[in-house]
């Protein structure tokens, strides 16, 4: 069930007010890419307009490119930026491990600031998802019995743009969603190359909690710098691996000489 704001109607019922409206609230990340849009009879409700002003506030959403309509389905928000198959950028990543570290830097940058601004701005409603996100997350790792990487990157990850939607930032939100599948391949990284190993495991949820008290209790400087120490520390230990697999092939290499 779509997530709302406490209150949706518009001070005005003209078609171009809804529209406008509507597009509020595709910024503000209620309605996100992909995201059916309620039924005609329920969005009007909820505005409280006519059904009339509604099909023409879409039909002007649709000429923009904002929705899309399928016949039978419905109306859903449009993707806002190219798909990973559209976009050639995301198979230069993939290809180029390199870019891991430069993720990592990206993430640094948008999510220290969207968890200060959390901390802040934060809902009694964002606080309520987030914790969600985290009770998933940490019930997945704490109950299963082998730990599927996949699965708990997308908990991950769900937890962290559960983070960045409670900023209410619409730009920040949007440049994180826009960059879903590079970040979630970061995700992937980090736990497949770290979460079997104990001391980095105890160290990722560890700073999880941490990050996770700090933006539910409200304390935006210590959210960031939960943030930032967390993406910090996992890029460090990265590089480690990264240096212990070149020095063991290395290694390898000298012992089997060269002529």
């Amino acid at each position: 069930m779509p997530r709302y704001h406490e209150e949706l109607v518009t001070t005005s019922r003209t078609p171009d007010a809804i529209a406008a409206r509507l597009e509020e609230l595709i910024l503000d990340g209620v309605f996100r890419p992909g995201q059916l849009l309620p039924s005609e009879r329920r969005l009007s409700e909820r505005l409280k307009v006519s059904r009339a002003s509604l099909r023409e506030a879409l039909r002007t959403l649709r000429s923009k490119g904002v929705i899309v309509t399928r016949q039978g389905r419905g109306s859903e928000v449009a993707q806002m930026v190219p798909t990973a198959q559209d976009n050639p950028l995301m198979h230069l990543f993939r290809d180029h491990p390199r870019t891991l570290f430069d993720l990592l830097e990206v993430r640094a940058l948008l999510e220290g600031e969207s968890a200060s601004l959390a901390a802040s701005r934060g809902t009694a409603s964002d606080r309520v998802l987030i914790t969600r996100r985290y009770r998933e997350m940490v019930d997945y790792v704490e109950t299963a019995e082998t730990i599927e990487a996949e699965r708990l990157a997308r908990f991950d990850h769900g937890f962290h743009l559960a983070i960045c939607q409670a900023s209410h930032n619409p730009v920040l939100v949007h440049t994180l969603q826009s960059l879903t599948d590079l970040l979630l391949s970061s995700v992937f990284a980090s736990v497949k190359n770290l979460y079997h190993r104990p001391r980095s495991r105890e160290m990722i949820n560890r700073q999880h909690a941490r990050l996770f008290r700090a933006v539910v209790e409200g304390k935006p400087v210590l959210a960031r710098r939960a943030a930032l120490e967390h993406l910090s520390s996992v890029g460090e230990q990265l590089r480690e691996i990264e240096a212990e697999d070149q020095r063991l092939e290395r290694s390898a290499m000298r012992l089997e000489g060269w002529e």
